[in-house]
């Protein structure tokens, strides 16, 4: 990590967390939520060249031509880029780019571009998220060694973080609605850009933010997520469920497959860590779906600061109706479709414990500061080199409103690869607070979802 990008503060302490932490923060410091923080703890102001402009609610309504029911319409679409970096000028802007990002332009010198749009501190929640958030602050704990959280009701649960591993549960309990419907589309192009659609739908029931609920009534269950691929034919009718747990120490995520070769369910322990991903072609490892998720056990966690970062930010371009042919190119995204602006972001990172294993031995998370969405993920090989780069383009979904990635981009710069989900097929969209019940997320109901 370049050092002179980041912003020290005298309330974070670079520590690495590998027992508990009380979490707990003061009166005196959860008052500041709401005044010169924002309610999920950001900085309310902006930076000293105004580049980054302080945060005055978000998006709170949706714009005027918004349709119900259609695709998000880019409320800043009369932006023009202010200035793009490019193989030939990376060095100038070293300081607000990650190492990853930089071995990008190394990696592609002749394609890869970031075009850089004014920053529009666009990240909003609603209204009773705030509230717990801020509530969470003065009462949330981490469980034993740091693998669960205690004494949390529907909102993040550490605003004020006083370590890495804080940190990282802000992302996996960030708000994401109660329940989420997707159709999307995942690629995993060759060297040279050939690729197979894999079309998937992906049901979310987020038990943690159901009304009313906290860490203590949920039962251990942080969301049921149910999956199908629709296609290629080779791989449609495969069904994976997942009760994801929220201390997986405790009790591991319980994970089931069905085939409809073998017409069986079958329980699948395999669904995490480092194992490769379903339909990924080996391109990315199960915890890297949603830029991170699952156990964090397996790592040591160091808070190590603020730094402004050039993060892909309101990608609504990207998020429009485009042909996937125009999305995808050898070696990374269309840079015409993609948009980074210029925020600040938590620095978290993750380095093997001794006596574990995984395929990256250390990650470094670079976290939206307005959203807690995991923005850029630098993962490193055992050889401390760069391996892969995670990009997160996110929207704020301001029907709802919450802030999410739209599409995710995984790039390997040692075998020139790369893979994308959250791509747009069939003009699908993404619903949020579609009625769901927990008799949907059982092996029971997997079995006649198989047969039917």
């Amino acid at each position: 990590m370049n050092a002179r990008g980041i912003i020290w503060t005298t309330v974070l302490v670079a520590l690495t967390t590998s027992t508990p932490v009380a979490a707990k923060v003061t009166a005196a410091e959860a008052a500041r939520l709401g005044k010169e923080l924002t309610p999920l703890g950001a900085t309310m102001a902006g930076n000293k060249s105004g580049s980054i402009p302080e945060w005055r609610g978000g998006i709170t309504k949706p714009p005027a031509n918004y349709q119900p029911g259609a695709r998000p319409p880019d409320p800043f679409a009369d932006d023009k880029p202010l200035f793009t970096i490019t193989a030939d000028n990376f060095r100038r802007y070293e300081t607000h780019l990650s190492p990853g990002q930089a071995a990008l332009f190394e990696r592609y010198p002749h394609t890869f571009r970031m075009p850089v749009y004014p920053s529009r501190r666009s990240a909003s929640l609603p209204q009773h998220i705030y509230d717990r958030t801020i509530a969470n602050a003065m009462t949330a704990t981490l469980t034993e060694h740091g693998n669960g959280v205690r004494n949390a009701a529907e909102g993040i649960p550490f605003p004020i973080p006083n370590n890495g591993l804080e940190a990282i549960w802000n992302h996996l309990m960030r708000y994401r609605g109660h329940t989420s419907s997707a159709t999307n589309g995942q690629a995993s192009p060759t060297a040279d850009g050939n690729y197979v659609m894999v079309v998937l739908k992906e049901d979310v029931l987020w038990e943690y933010y159901q009304p009313g609920a906290t860490t203590e009534t949920i039962d251990n269950i942080l969301a049921y997520f149910l999956q199908e691929i629709l296609s290629p034919p080779r791989l449609a009718g495969q069904f994976l469920l997942v009760h994801e747990t929220l201390n997986q120490a405790a009790e591991p995520r319980k994970a089931w497959t069905y085939n409809p070769g073998r017409r069986r369910v079958r329980r699948a322990p395999n669904i995490a860590y480092d194992n490769p991903g379903i339909a990924s072609d080996g391109q990315r490892t199960n915890d890297q779906h949603d830029m991170f998720n699952g156990a964090p056990d397996r790592y040591n966690w160091t808070l190590a600061g603020k730094q402004e970062l050039y993060i892909p930010y309101n990608s609504y371009k990207l998020h429009s109706d485009h042909p996937i042919d125009d999305v995808l190119m050898p070696g990374h995204m269309n840079p015409d479709l993609t948009r980074y602006e210029l925020h600040r972001v938590w620095v978290v990172d993750a380095r093997l414990k001794e006596g574990t294993r995984h395929i990256y031995a250390r990650r470094t998370f670079y976290i939206d500061e307005d959203s807690w969405q995991v923005a850029i993920v630098d993962h490193y090989d055992g050889r401390d080199q760069i391996w892969r780069v995670s990009e997160g383009h996110v929207i704020n979904f301001y029907q709802v409103p919450l802030v999410w990635t739209s599409t995710v981009a995984a790039y390997d710069v040692q075998n020139g690869r790369y893979i994308v989900n959250g791509l747009t097929v069939e003009n699908t969209i993404v619903e949020f607070d579609v009625p769901m019940k927990h008799q949907g997320f059982t092996p029971q109901a997997l079995r006649k979802l198989g047969r039917r």
